[in-house]
């Protein structure tokens, strides 16, 4: 989801109408960001409203895949841990078992002092016989209690670790509610101030959108590798699909997606924020950029991109707009990353 610095002139306040024309993209910025504070900064213009709005809701989509991606695994831990309790109250069960049983043979063998049984035994030997055996049945039964005591204790602690994980995973479901909610909400205002552009002016938008200036150095050079040249085939298979935030392919991608699921054909796992992708690797300058590399954009690395030569990228840019090619310079670079 790219949102861009360089706006083309807007043409909105050339000729007789450009008092009118001006109040009316006013009238749109207003409607499609509320109230605005009266500390809030000098009137911005609706395109750049819009390239903001994108800007914002990329954060937030990059935050939702930040939760998502913690909710996963934190589903992935319980459910581990909710398989090693099963295992556990078995053992505990079993062991439960094991010393009813020795608990019973202790029982129906009792009745008399040791000294007394053998001064009554009829068959002093095999008395003594059967004391050994009881003898023998006392000190397993002490080992079957500790063993019990221990899986006891494991089992509290197991069960300990899933309630905090569960709570965990709950604050978790909660974050990525709350980052989707300000997704949508910025990607329904910037979609209310793009209806209100003519044509003409969606035009004008969609071709700042993609300009960027001219970066000297860069080279039609070959991938790094096998491995980055077949994330390249893969990303240019996933020309003129859509922006779809939040996905990873491989019907829709939203920017850090398209990376991942790219790299993923090519057998490279990478993480799946593009705060994650700027240290997936090690960083090159951008003049020494190779197709494969990946282009982190923005101080806050909000956006990422895939070098393929000749001072372009691939990227997903942003809703409504389709997979594509975009000059590598469209917007400030903050580094490139070769996984």
């Amino acid at each position: 989801m790219g949102s861009h610095r360089r706006l083309a002139p807007s043409g909105l306040g050339r000729g007789r109408g450009a008092t009118a024309a001006v109040l009316s993209a006013a009238a749109a910025v207003a409607a499609a960001l509320g109230t605005v504070p009266a500390d809030a900064a000098p009137y911005e213009g609706p395109r750049a409203a819009v390239d903001r709005l994108y800007r914002e809701a990329e954060q937030a989509t990059e935050a939702y895949n930040r939760a998502e991606e913690r909710a996963g695994s934190l589903r992935r831990q319980v459910g581990q841990a909710q398989d090693r309790i099963a295992r556990e109250q078995d053992r505990v069960n079993t062991l439960r078992e094991a010393l009813g049983a020795l608990a019973g043979i202790q029982y129906r063998s009792g009745g008399l002092a040791p000294t007394l049984a053998l001064l009554f035994s009829e068959n002093p030997d095999e008395y003594l016989d059967k004391a050994a055996v009881l003898d023998r049945i006392g000190v397993r039964q002490s080992r079957q209690l500790g063993k019990l005591r221990s899986a006891l204790r494991e089992l509290g602690q197991e069960r300990a670790q899933v309630a905090d994980k569960l709570a965990e995973l709950d604050k978790s479901r909660r974050a990525v509610a709350r980052h989707k909610k300000t997704v949508e909400r910025k990607l329904a205002r910037a979609q209310r101030l793009l209806n209100s552009f003519s044509f003409a002016e969606r035009a004008a938008y969609e071709r700042a959108s993609r300009s960027g200036g001219p970066l000297p150095g860069l080279s039609a050079a070959a991938p790094a590798s096998g491995r980055a040249a077949a994330a390249v085939a893969a990303a240019r298979s996933a020309l003129g699909r859509p922006y779809v935030w939040g996905a990873n392919g491989p019907g829709g991608f939203d920017c850090s997606g398209l990376m991942q699921w790219a790299y993923a054909r090519a057998g490279v796992g990478l993480p799946r924020t593009s705060q994650q992708q700027r240290y997936a690797g090690h960083q090159v300058p951008l003049s020494g950029a190779r197709p494969g590399d990946l282009v982190v954009y923005r101080s806050d690395a909000s956006h990422v991109a895939m070098y393929v030569g000749g001072g372009r990228v691939i990227h997903a840019p942003h809703p409504g707009a389709a997979v594509r090619y975009d000059p590598v310079g469209m917007m400030p670079v903050s580094s490139v990353i070769r996984p």
